[in-house]
């Protein structure tokens, strides 16, 4: 029988937390709760889980903080945020900190289930052709190398580049489908583990972004070309550098 995904609530609402862990455990999912950052590191350090779901408004260290915390961690773990305030400068930081996904309270149970359900299985439900290659430590492209253990780009220089966890996760999927057009909905999928709706930009924002690091001219781009009506693609070879 296979092994329930175990699931971990940071929130500083008790209420919010029996709810949830009371929906989840229904649901067939191994779910906890805590109050805090530092109850979710002892809770971690003996209870290893498969996504956390992290509330942005803490006391103590806030949920931004504790969400780059858990990207860093030398086993990272999904996050799908909560907050209060759901305009979209919040969900852009949020997800630029790191968290896979973002839910702003008010919320249905039924809704954060489906969000923890589509981050846990966005591996799982890539095709055979979109499967990621193995792991190298440096990939290298055009004038470029991105260390995947550091999470920054070295120019040709050897001048590190820093890249906010959204930009790392956009170029690394970039790297593992070269030549290949990515729809924005593929790519907020493989990203973000969701489905993009009509009025989603985040990705064009973070595409942006990621131009910005790689020094393009956003008229003629040398990486990462848009595809008119369908998405964009990453123009370069993609090799594992020594």
């Amino acid at each position: 029988m296979e092994e329930a995904d175990r699931i971990l609530v940071v929130d500083d609402d008790a209420e919010i937390r029996e709810l949830l862990v009371q929906y989840l455990c229904k649901q067939g999912l191994q779910a906890s709760a805590v109050a805090d950052g530092r109850q979710m590191r002892a809770h971690l350090e003996s209870h290893p889980v498969d996504l956390v779901v992290l509330d942005l408004m803490l006391p103590g260290t806030d949920g931004l903080a504790l969400c780059r915390e858990l990207r860093a961690s030398a086993r990272p773990v999904p996050v799908v945020m909560l907050t209060a305030r759901g305009d979209e400068a919040d969900r852009i930081l949020g997800l630029e900190m790191g968290a896979d996904d973002y839910l702003a309270k008010p919320f249905a149970p039924r809704e954060l289930l489906a969000r923890i359900r589509a981050v846990l299985r966005r591996a799982r439900m890539l095709p055979p052709n979109m499967q990621v290659r193995e792991p190298a430590r440096m990939l290298a492209f055009g004038d470029w190398q991105l260390d995947t253990t550091g999470r920054h780009l070295n120019d040709a220089s050897g001048t590190q580049v820093a890249l906010s966890g959204a930009e790392y996760r956009l170029l690394r999927v970039f790297l593992d489908h070269p030549q290949r057009i990515l729809t924005r909905e593929q790519l907020l999928n493989l990203t973000q583990g969701r489905e993009a709706d009509i009025f989603d930009r985040s990705i064009d924002l973070l595409v942006s972004r990621l131009r910005q690091r790689l020094a393009e001219d956003a008229r003629e781009p040398r990486y990462i070309k848009t595809v008119r009506n369908e998405g964009y693609v990453f123009s370069q070879a993609v090799r594992a550098a020594p």
